[in-house]
């Protein structure tokens, strides 16, 4: 006989019951936004966790006179669904899938922790869909924005730690920001470019009707095409001689065939001029950030502190954004953003010091 659940096992089921609902709304309403597959996939893992919800209503045995609310993470979720876009509501769901605590709690199935299990996959894959359409473009633009803000903060800093007047500091940072956005458009467009033509240069090209019916049957140097792409000497052999067949019978060759497919990288990598000029503008404006205590007239110590909270805001939300794009804890990104940024700038900061005692 099972012992009699105390009220803290029941809060505890309370609290499941709550956060499936919240879950099982996040993924209705992110269907409601989609289409096709994506929409019938987000609607079977709705309907997953209204399983999960019924298990805690029976083990509870009825809804609950009153009900605690949901964590704040599913709320957050909730929040996001509503007012953003489906890649970082995924993203956090990810996270959130993955640390089920059904494994470890003897009230929930082995069948409900193995659903769990799946389900972070499965929002993986969807995450995964979006992550690649971001890729590109959002690596810029992060990359760009966080090179902007550390370099010209660490520029900043190490020209004002010499002690001179605040118009110079002001002119190094402008000068920083144009040399640096200029810089990182072009890095970017030559870096993606590169990438773009090296992926080019591995695509299969399509096979002419013209030429496969005057290939040896016996010896099959088709089947060596197929090999280079990856497939077994089986394998290869038997595709070949499939597609020889249908070429004799039918006069059209095939379009190329194979496990070699460039096309998920080329959209991962994005465009080159949209990299460059993302890159450009973020960079141009996080390193805008570390100089407005000057524009705005401020200089010594005021600016330098001013300036360190701007970029220290910026920095934790960029790093947050990557992590919630990535799955990972958003506060641990942040923080080691903003480690990053501040170490160079004080790196460059204490240079400033030591040029300022060399020469006065």
């Amino acid at each position: 006989m099972s012992p009699e659940p105390t009220a803290r096992d029941r809060r505890r089921w309370a609290q499941y019951l709550v956060n499936e609902r919240a879950e099982a709304r996040v993924y209705r309403e992110l269907a409601e936004r989609k289409t096709g597959e994506e929409r019938e996939i987000l609607l079977a893992l709705a309907e997953a966790e209204g399983r999960h919800e019924a298990h805690w209503l029976g083990v509870l045995g009825g809804e609950p006179a009153s009900l605690p609310a949901a964590s704040t993470r599913t709320r957050l979720l909730g929040w996001m669904a509503r007012h953003f876009g489906s890649i970082f509501v995924l993203a956090l769901a990810q996270n959130a899938e993955g640390r089920s605590p059904y494994e470890n709690d003897p009230h929930a199935t082995a069948a409900m922790a193995a659903d769990e299990k799946v389900h972070e996959e499965v929002v993986r894959g969807l995450a995964a869909r979006g992550r690649r359409r971001l890729s590109g473009g959002f690596r810029a633009a992060v990359f760009g924005a966080n090179d902007g803000l550390v370099s010209n903060l660490a520029l900043v800093m190490g020209i004002g730690a010499t002690g001179v007047g605040a118009h110079f500091v002001l002119f190094s940072g402008i000068a920083g920001l144009l040399a640096g956005a200029l810089s990182m458009g072009a890095g970017e467009y030559v870096s993606v470019r590169s990438q773009r033509e090296l992926l080019a240069s591995t695509e299969p090209s399509e096979l002419g009707a013209e030429v496969l019916p005057d290939l040896d049957l016996d010896a099959n140097e088709l089947a060596l095409v197929y090999r280079s792409r990856g497939l077994d000497a089986d394998a290869a052999l038997q595709r070949a001689q499939r597609v020889l067949r249908r070429t004799r019978t039918t006069g059209t060759a095939p379009a190329h065939t194979g496990p070699v497919e460039v096309g998920d990288a080329h959209e991962v990598v994005g465009g080159a001029w949209r990299a460059a000029l993302y890159s450009f503008l973020f960079f141009a404006s996080g390193a805008i950030i570390p100089v407005l205590p000057w524009i705005f007239g401020l200089s010594g110590l005021p600016a330098v502190v001013v300036a360190l909270v701007l970029v220290g805001t910026a920095l934790l939300g960029t790093g947050a954004i990557v992590g919630l794009l990535s799955g990972a804890p958003p506060l641990r990104r942040s923080l080691r953003q903003l480690l990053i940024g501040f170490g160079a700038a004080a790196v460059t900061y204490v240079l400033g010091l030591v040029f300022e005692v060399t020469l006065g």
